[in-house]
Formats: C-alpha cells, sequence, structure tokens
C-alpha cells in the first residue's frame, strides 16, 4: 500500500516499549454524561501514561465514543460531570479546535475529509501557513511532503483525497493530527475498514509514533490487534469503567477482555451451524457467470473481471480479498448499483436468467444487499427505528398506498424483541442507536423484504464482539431457512468460522475457492495474493463442498442486456 515509515520499530509484542511509571498524562474523573432519556456515562475514570499506547475497550453503547467525546471537547465543558487534567492542569474545553490547540487531536471513525480536495488542503484546513496575510502554498506543499513521508505515505500533496483509498485516507487524517503538533492522539476505530495488511501498517505508524513520544487512545473491537500493539486497555460496559489491565500481565488474554466487556464468558465465537431445512435443488439459488465491470474513469481498466460463483440454498458463501480487490464493486453491480461500468456477464436464480440493473430489479428477483456502509447507503440516520426497518418493504405494509402505522409499529417491535435490538422504542431515531444495533436495524430490513439471496458486505464491522455472535446467529438462522447467503468481509477468522465455502478475489477476478474442510488464513491469503493473470485454481464440485444442492457445471454464459450508467460507490 505504502512506503515502509522511516524509524518505526518492527511489529510484534515483544519489541512493545513499556509505558512510562510516571503520573498520567491524562486522568479523566467521575465522569458523567447525559442525553435526553440516556446516562450514557457514569462516574467514568480513566487515566493514561504519557508515551504509552492506551485501548478502550466495550461492547456497542458502552461509552467509548462518548468519553473521547467528552475529552476532545466535541461534548463541551458544562455539558458533562466531573474533571479532566492533561499533562498536569485541568482542561475546560468549550470546542474541538481548544482541545487541539492542547495537542489533544481525535480521529473519528467517519473520516473528517474533504474529497473533492487534494491531500494537502486537507491536511491544513482551517490553519494553513501564510506570508503577509497571503496562503503559503510552497510551505503547504512542503510541510505535507515531509508529514507524507513521516506517515510513510507515497503519494503526491496535489492528489485529491476523493482519489485515494480508505486506507490511504487513514493515514492522511494521521498527517493533520502530526500538522497539529499533536501529544495526545485519539483513534476511533481506526482500523475498522482496513484489510490485514493495511491494519498491520497502521499499526506499525503508531508504534512509531509512541516512540516519538506521542500518546495514542485506541477505540478498537478487534482483540488481536489490543494485544499486539497496547500498553494497557480500560473497559467499559453501560458507561461505566469496569477495570484497566496491564497487557503485559500474563493473566490479561482476550478471555479476560471478552469477559470483562460483555460480563460473561463467551466460549464459542461462532455458534455452531444449523442444519438447512429446505430440501436441496439441483440449481444453484445463485449463480454469476462472467461478470465484468469496468472502472468509472479509467476505461481500460476493469475492477471485476469474469467472476463466476455460485451459492445453494442453506449455504453461506464467503469472498475474501485484499484491499482494491473488487468484492464491493461486485456486489453492488448484482445488486443494480455498481462503482464502475457494467460491461457483461449474467445472474441467474435458481436455473433462471435474472435482470439487475436497478436495485428495484434485484430486489424483484429476490436479492438482498446489506451494504458496508450503513451510515450511508443502509440508513436513514434522521429516521426512526420502525420507518428504517420498514423502508424496504412499504408496499406489503400499505393499505390504499398509505402505510399502516399500526402494522408497522407491530413489525419493527418484533424485530426489536427477535434481534434484541436495544433501544426503549422503535421510534428512537436510529442514528442514535450505538453501531452494533444499527447493524441489527439494517439486517431486520432486508429480513423483512423477504430476500431467497442476502449479500452482506462487512457485516459485523465496527461491532463488538458480543453484537458479533448475535449477527453470525442471525445469519446461521437465514441459512438454516433456506436463505442464500453471500458474505464479503475483511477478517479472514470470520470467513473461516462461519462459511461452508470461500472464494478469493485480487485485482478484480476470482484466484481461488476453498472449502471449509481444506480453507486456513495460509491458503487464502495465498489466493488472495495470486497475480491476476495467474487462471484460479478448480472449483471444487457442491458435493466436496458440502453444499446443500447438486449442481452441474455452469455452462457457458449468455449475453446479458446492457446496464445503463449506474451509480458510483466505494471502492474495495
Amino acid at each position: 500500500m505504502t512506503a515502509p515509515i522511516p524509524g518505526t520499530a518492527p511489529s510484534g509484542p515483544d519489541t512493545a516499549r513499556p509505558p512510562s511509571a510516571a503520573d498520567p498524562v491524562l486522568d479523566m474523573r467521575s465522569i458523567g454524561k447525559s442525553f435526553p432519556g440516556v446516562k450514557a456515562l457514569s462516574d467514568v475514570t480513566l487515566q493514561v501514561r504519557r508515551g504509552e499506547v492506551h485501548a478502550l475497550c466495550g461492547e456497542n453503547g458502552a461509552g467509548k465514543s462518548t468519553l473521547m467525546k467528552v475529552l476532545s471537547g466535541v461534548h463541551p465543558h458544562g455539558s458533562y460531570e466531573g474533571e479532566i487534567r492533561y499533562a498536569g492542569e485541568v482542561c475546560r474545553f468549550r470546542d474541538i479546535r481548544a482541545s487541539e490547540r492542547r495537542g489533544i487531536v481525535i480521529i473519528h471513525q467517519e473520516l473528517a475529509l474533504v474529497p473533492q480536495l487534494s491531500i494537502a488542503e486537507n491536511i491544513f484546513l482551517g490553519h494553513e501557513p501564510a506570508r503577509r496575510g497571503v496562503v503559503d502554498r510552497r510551505q503547504i506543499l512542503r510541510r505535507t511532503a515531509e508529514l507524507l513521508r513521516r506517515v510513510g505515505l507515497d503519494e503526491r500533496p496535489q492528489t485529491r483525497v476523493a482519489d485515494i483509498g480508505v486506507s490511504k485516507q487513514q493515514l492522511v487524517e494521521i498527517a493533520k493530527a502530526l500538522a497539529k503538533d499533536v501529544g495526545l492522539l485519539i483513534l476511533d476505530e481506526p482500523t475498522a475498514a482496513l484489510n490485514d495488511e493495511d491494519s498491520a501498517h497502521l499499526l506499525d505508524l503508531i508504534r512509531g509514533l509512541r516512540d516519538q513520544g506521542i500518546t495514542s487512545i485506541i477505540i478498537s473491537h478487534k482483540l488481536n490487534e489490543i494485544a499486539e500493539i497496547a500498553d494497557s486497555v480500560t473497559v467499559l460496559r453501560d458507561g461505566r469503567t469496569v477495570e484497566t489491565l496491564d497487557l503485559a500481565d500474563p493473566g490479561t488474554t482476550e478471555e479476560r477482555i471478552i469477559r470483562s466487556m460483555v460480563g460473561r464468558s463467551l466460549e464459542n465465537r461462532f455458534p455452531d451451524r444449523t442444519p438447512c431445512a429446505v430440501p436441496p435443488s439441483h440449481s444453484p439459488a445463485l449463480e454469476i457467470r462472467d461478470w465484468t465491470v469496468g472502472h468509472p474513469v479509467d476505461h481500460h481498466r476493469k475492477v471485476v473481471d469474469r467472476a463466476s460463483l455460485q451459492v445453494h440454498r442453506g449455504e453461506i458463501v464467503g469472498i475474501a480479498g485484499l484491499m482494491g480487490a473488487g468484492r464491493t464493486e461486485l456486489a453492488m453491480s448484482v445488486f443494480g448499483r455498481s462503482y464502475g461500468r457494467y460491461l457483461g456477464g449474467t445472474v441467474l436464480r435458481d436455473g433462471g436468467e435474472a435482470r439487475t440493473r436497478t436495485v428495484p430489479e434485484a430486489v424483484a428477483a429476490g436479492i438482498a444487499y446489506v451494504t458496508e456502509d450503513r451510515k450511508h447507503y443502509g440508513l436513514d440516520l434522521q429516521d426512526t427505528v420502525s420507518r428504517n426497518i420498514s423502508l424496504a418493504s412499504l408496499p406489503r405494509l400499505a393499505r390504499r398506498r398509505v402505510v399502516d402505522a399500526h402494522q408497522e409499529r407491530q413489525v419493527a417491535e418484533e424485530f426489536r424483541r427477535t434481534m434484541n435490538i436495544r433501544t426503549s422504542t422503535v421510534f428512537e431515531q436510529v442514528g442514535r442507536l450505538s453501531g452494533g444495533n444499527q447493524q441489527k436495524v439494517v439486517l431486520s430490513k432486508w429480513i423483512l423484504a423477504g430476500p431467497d439471496v442476502l449479500i452482506l458486505d462487512e457485516p459485523t464491522r465496527g461491532v463488538d464482539v458480543g453484537a458479533k455472535y448475535e449477527i453470525y446467529t442471525v445469519i446461521d438462522r437465514l441459512a438454516a431457512e433456506g436463505k442464500a447467503v453471500l458474505l464479503i468481509s475483511s477478517e479472514l477468522p470470520e470467513l473461516l468460522g462461519m462459511c461452508d465455502r470461500v472464494y478469493t478475489m485480487a485485482a478484480g477476478r476470482i484466484t481461488g475457492e476453498a472449502t471449509r474442510a481444506e480453507a486456513d488464513q495460509e491458503l487464502l491469503m495465498r489466493y488472495m495474493t495470486r497475480d491476476r493473470t495467474a487462471s484460479p485454481p478448480p472449483s471444487p464440485s457442491p458435493e466436496a463442498a458440502g453444499a446443500t444442492a447438486t449442481a452441474p457445471a455452469p455452462a457457458g454464459p449468455t449475453a446479458a442486456p446492457q446496464h445503463g450508467a449506474p451509480d458510483e460507490g466505494p471502492s474495495r
């Protein structure tokens, strides 16, 4: 992805520098924060030592992000209870600029970059260096080049942010923080949208910053990364501090952290698979043949190149790939919203050709797509839980073209119960829910629509371990009911724990396929890093894959009608 980071330590727990035993550089005491009808934080205490990487863990809704918003001035002094001391001084930040002037910088999970501006313009936006009252563009470019070298990002300062991927945008955000002379860097789910390779690069960068004396607080649900990078971890549950653990202590295991987070032990990370109740069929529920999608700008480049795959009823089939492999482009184009231009290929449902050039056509064909970006594509954050659940099924809930409000509420209440959506009322604004509960609302919306095929794109991104297990249970139940599930994930353990078969993609092509019995992380990574010119290995038969049905080898592709110019979507 990027050039090596100068001066960074090699990865691994053995290289972690122990934190100083001096007084904490940050001391938050008795922090309380309320919203209308909700007590988000109650008597929270957090102490962070100078120069350490301190992890903050907890289930969705535990109060982690709220606590960091209190610290950074997003929630200003006077709107919360308690005291904040940083570098020995009491802090009463009225806004985020006040905290940044003290060297406290927060990088939110939703990156605060302007896509149409250049990297340099984003880094210095709002604090541009000037000479004689005129913005000094030469100095901006020079300082940006220095910052990009410091974070190991091999891009020109003039490059538009819209033209680089999410992983590189994360590095731009860190460069922005360094430009503000950061002393305490707060990162909220920094690797949630990154694959393993890009996550490792970012963790290396954080190690390098630690070696330069910069203190970091990381909010993350990825316990393996916390064990690798952090010196200590504070666990929150239900808006309260549970405990702070030293990660150098042999007793601080992942199981110990999980027990503190959820208040119980999770013996298994994945549910046992439930047998499918639907008899096997001869044809796959979903078959994609030679699916090809062109890049929206570079007409000589294909983002999906002759991809073919099958999913039978009762199967959970995974797609693995590195950033830019084309997984999301494949999913969105099949669902009628492509990142690029449709060039060819066929979608079949139960053996018959299906037209999916638009979202309504895909829904009519019995296909649902749970997007990787729930906040932009999956939910109306300003509307209620009830209305978001019903959005894809409004005609079924209408009488004489008017939505039956009573029936809509009944349906939403049923999903709140069966999906364990944690909200006091289905009329609560969905934007106020935690990430895990928002994801359950998106799943509820598409389950209510009654599809036969569900394409799930990163369904547990940014979700805590407890909520992950609940979502896995829902996915298993859907497969047991005879749904065909296509699961896209950047977490290889998730694919190995949930899927009957896993396809791999690289540079837009299917590069391999492995059954549950033969797949492991090493095999999948080998397939994911194959040269795009290499021929993919022969696909195992459905019998070898443990599929629920027997299917013949696919016949040659049939011609598909040319799609119109589809909407653009995120690139993976």
